[in-house]
């Protein structure tokens, strides 16, 4: 098993650093020489699980914005973004200022820093646009919001293995042959209908997403490519992965909630595909 020692620099709602271990355990005993994430999200497994390249994708442009600044100019977006972590900037009122500047930004590295400014300072680690592409997450209230150097000179330093692209994670696949792992955490399923977070970086992921996502791995899975699958538990995503070679069972505390109390255990599943041996 393998402990997780680095945390994302972002706050990311579903991050899986307590994950790692349950997806470490899962991964073939064959060496695999690079992970692909199609939904990279905060990066916590690309983090903690070593690999010679890895290849991240994410639909957020923003986001893969951010992690490509990271990667060739980590020193200058440090003095960029670290100036908007001052008592005087987290307040509403500066804050609401910032997300305007934010959504009316076309210059990447303001881009950036804003980026890491309203994840930190806005509510619980969410990421969320408006239909017109506005960034629209309120303000969180936070005393003193963390400046996560430490973390961003390690993710600079990890990301160095690292191709970022952003676009649908079917074309992630389309890169994907015989000796990578591909590890899939998609916008969940929702435990109950009237509970659906699945609107991510202004985008629907519903039903046909997820179906199409088990389309894509089935065809990889035939090419030799081992694929690994995180949801929730629930009938619905017990159905779509009934060709899965493994089904592995767990719970957790999810929710997005800043009340300790109102975080409660859910079921969620890990889906493995590898490809069947002959007989």
């Amino acid at each position: 098993m393998i402990t997780p020692k680095h945390r994302s620099f972002l706050k990311w709602a579903g991050g899986k650093k307590k994950l790692v271990s349950d997806i470490h355990h899962l991964l073939p005993k064959r060496q695999r020489t690079r992970l692909i994430e199609p939904f990279v999200g905060g990066g916590s497994v690309f983090l903690n699980l070593d690999f010679d390249e890895y290849l991240l994708m994410d639909t957020n442009a923003d986001l893969i914005n951010l992690f490509s600044i990271i990667k060739t100019d980590c020193a200058d977006f440090i003095d960029h973004a670290r100036r908007y972590f001052t008592p005087a900037h987290n307040t509403p009122e500066t804050y609401y200022a910032l997300r305007q500047e934010f959504n009316d930004s076309s210059v990447p590295m303001e881009r950036a820093s804003l980026f890491l400014y309203l994840n930190r300072h806005g509510y619980n680690g969410l990421c969320r646009y408006n239909k017109s592409g506005g960034y629209n997450v309120p303000f969180g209230r936070y005393k003193k919001p963390y400046f996560p150097e430490d973390e961003i000179l390690f993710f600079a330093q990890k990301a160095k293995r690292a191709t970022f692209i952003q676009g649908d994670f079917a074309e992630a696949f389309a890169h994907a042959n015989s000796t990578d792992m591909i590890y899939c955490d998609p916008p969940y399923a929702p435990v109950k209908q009237i509970s659906n977070f699945t609107a991510y970086a202004g985008n629907q992921f519903g039903p046909g997403e997820q179906k199409r996502l088990v389309q894509v791995t089935e065809h990889v899975v035939n090419q030799g490519t081992v694929v690994l699958i995180s949801n929730h538990d629930v009938p619905f995503t017990r159905e779509i992965y009934q060709t899965a070679d493994k089904i592995h069972k767990l719970s957790v505390h999810r929710s997005i909630s800043r009340k300790g109390q109102e975080r409660v255990k859910v079921g969620e599943l890990m889906a493995l595909y590898k490809k069947k041996r002959s007989i």
